[in-house]
């Protein structure tokens, strides 16, 4: 073979090694995928649902969006003015393998104020209504038994207004809203206390207020 042809078929070589690296590559990440579910909750301002989730093994990714809507692609700006039919939520990709969807909801339920009808906290306003969108029946199930064992707490002489809404769409929020606290972190305590968040779940909840116990 001379120097030419050599070159040409070393260079076809590396060529086909490296398509078959990418090749390989794609087919793990799509294993990975596959292997994750997603879980959407409403807990009122989305900047605040993420850190509990953030802490938990198995959980890969929050992002801050938009779910329960009518309207595709929402701005944050139109969300807020009314109209378009959203809630503000946080979605949850995580591996079943490490942690369950019901560990999950435990994490939900102990990071909201079940018995608020008219928003979360200081935050008034249908957009901030408390919600679980169940992805499918399995979770349906496991969002209604989590329902009934917080009912039978009786943490209040009130009726819980959490709702379990069929998921249909979610829509991410702008990328300044992603992450906010760990960007703005002086920002973020400042407004979770000025909200008042911490105190009431901590009336509601005690100590398993953050779903950490």
């Amino acid at each position: 073979m001379n120097t030419d042809r050599k070159r040409r078929f070393i260079r076809a070589a590396g060529q086909m090694l490296a398509l078959a690296a990418m090749m390989l590559a794609s087919a793990v990440v799509a294993d990975e995928a596959e292997e994750l579910a997603r879980a959407t909750f409403a807990g009122g301002c989305f900047w605040c649902m993420e850190p509990p989730y953030d802490k938990l093994d198995g959980v890969v990714e929050t992002i801050s969006g938009f779910s329960g809507g009518h309207v595709s692609n929402p701005s944050y700006d139109e969300v807020v003015r009314g109209g378009t039919g959203h809630l503000e939520v946080v979605q949850v990709v995580y591996d079943p393998a490490v942690v369950s969807y019901e560990q999950l909801l435990y994490v939900f339920w102990r990071n909201i104020d079940p018995f608020q009808a008219d928003g979360q906290f200081c935050d008034r306003g249908s957009i901030y209504r408390s919600a679980i969108f169940v992805h499918d029946e399995d979770q349906r199930q496991a969002a209604l038994a989590s329902l009934d064992e917080v009912t039978l707490l009786g943490l209040a002489d009130e009726p819980i207004d959490t709702r379990i809404l069929t998921f249909e769409a979610f829509y991410p929020a702008e990328e300044y809203h992603q992450g906010y606290y760990l960007k703005n972190p002086v920002r973020y305590r400042y407004y979770r206390w000025r909200c008042g968040r911490d105190q009431r779940l901590e009336a509601l909840w005690g100590s398993e207020a953050g779903g950490h116990p």
